[in-house]
């Protein structure tokens, strides 16, 4: 599996000793991927060592395999399979994109209402990494759904104008290209507060002053057809400290 994961942002949430397992069977675990946790080892973060994949092999006692990927910076439902004839079956569920994927995200400026962005993007590839990938590829189709939940103001200067305005935002990828939804509200100039690659530096040093660091991008739920059981599988992120701290920050609900 292709996972690369980047190393720009800090670590802003604590590695429990054990991590939250949101979902269990025999064949599957889902859990609570923190932000600044990496999914395994990798040599783009030689400094890291703790890996979701080796703490939840040591919790459960047996080898886990990951089937999809969450970058290091973004938090919440990340599943793994418990063997490998799991995890092809998972696999194949999500190239075929029948994963239903939700994610929260907090970005600059107000959204309301239902949208849909069909932009394709690019490949982004790795110098060292990508050297030998063929580099003229045409771009990939994207699309992303999203929807304005609840909207703040905030008493900052932004520029030109005298306050800041910040939307909270729900984000359904219907395709899964790299860093999609970053580079999606970036094309859109809503960008994901705390993206120090693709956001806006002035709001991402505003909410670090205001101690809310990090990228604000959660993984918060996960359903689809149990390959297995043929049930649906519904897994939802209980909402974290630092997010309810952020809720608190831009009186939402």
């Amino acid at each position: 599996m292709n996972n690369i994961i980047e190393t720009a942002e800090d670590h802003i949430e604590p590695i429990p000793a054990e991590l939250d397992i949101l979902y269990q069977d025999e064949h599957y675990a889902a859990i609570y991927k923190p932000a600044g946790l990496l999914v395994h080892r990798s040599w783009i973060a030689k400094e890291a060592t703790q890996f979701a994949m080796q703490m939840l092999r040591d919790q459960l006692g047996q080898y886990v395999y990951p089937v999809h990927r969450l970058d290091r910076p973004t938090s919440g439902v990340l599943i793994m399979a418990k063997s490998s004839d799991a995890a092809k079956h998972l696999s194949v569920l999500f190239a075929e994109h029948a994963i239903r994927k939700t994610y929260l995200a907090v970005v600059r400026g107000y959204i309301e209402g239902e949208h849909l962005l069909d932009y394709p993007l690019k490949e982004k590839l790795d110098k060292m990494v990508d050297g030998k990938a063929q580099q003229d590829k045409p771009a990939q189709s994207a699309i992303t759904h999203y929807k304005g939940l609840q909207k703040s103001e905030l008493p900052y200067p932004s520029g030109k104008f005298t306050t800041s305005r910040y939307s909270l935002v729900e984000l359904k990828p219907e395709t899964g290209r790299k860093h999609q939804l970053r580079r999606h509200m970036h094309h859109l100039s809503h960008h994901i507060i705390g993206d120090t690659t693709y956001g806006d530096g002035r709001h991402n040093r505003l909410f670090r002053d205001l101690n809310h660091a990090g990228l604000w991008l959660i993984a918060n739920q996960l359903s689809f057809v149990h390959p297995y059981t043929k049930q649906n599988i519904s897994i939802v992120c209980p909402r974290p400290e630092r997010w309810k701290q952020m809720f608190k920050l831009m009186n939402w609900k």
